[in-house]
């Protein structure tokens, strides 16, 4: 897949940025489905040309997880994060599976992976928040 030079336009995105000092740099959130990988590739461009450092790209609800069965099922396509990360030449954060507990966890305002943390999620994130301080050591 190409990427051209399409960015977003618009005063609010860049009075957002603008209000924000010191932005280390921003991490893209997208789902696989390439209505969403869009508009990845457009916040990406936008960070780019405003000269705010792009952590990387996450993947979301890349996969579904049981909570009966634990078995992964891909309810939406799979890798359109990664696939739009490379085309832009920026980081691959990871891909991160839904689980059902997370908007258990979510409304109580519990971090998922405090008390899930040997699921294939916890490790997920974690392998990603590592990335990020990598990032930002480098910094």
């Amino acid at each position: 897949m190409e990427f051209d030079s399409c960015l977003v336009r618009g005063d609010e995105p860049l009075s957002a940025c603008q209000l924000i000092p010191n932005v280390s740099g921003i991490i893209i959130v997208t789902t696989p489905q390439d209505v969403a990988i869009l508009d990845a590739r457009k916040s990406v461009l936008f960070a780019k040309e405003i000269k705010i450092p792009v952590v990387g790209i996450i993947e979301n609800m890349s996969g579904f997880i049981c909570p009966h069965c634990y078995v992964e099922t891909d309810i939406f396509k799979k890798g359109g994060g990664e696939k739009a990360a490379e085309g832009l030449k920026v980081p691959f954060l990871g891909r991160v599976p839904f689980q059902p507990e997370f908007v258990e966890f979510g409304d109580k305002g519990t971090p998922f992976v405090s008390f899930q943390e040997k699921s294939k999620s916890a490790e997920v994130f974690m392998g990603i928040v590592d990335k990020i301080k990598e990032f930002v050591g480098d910094r």
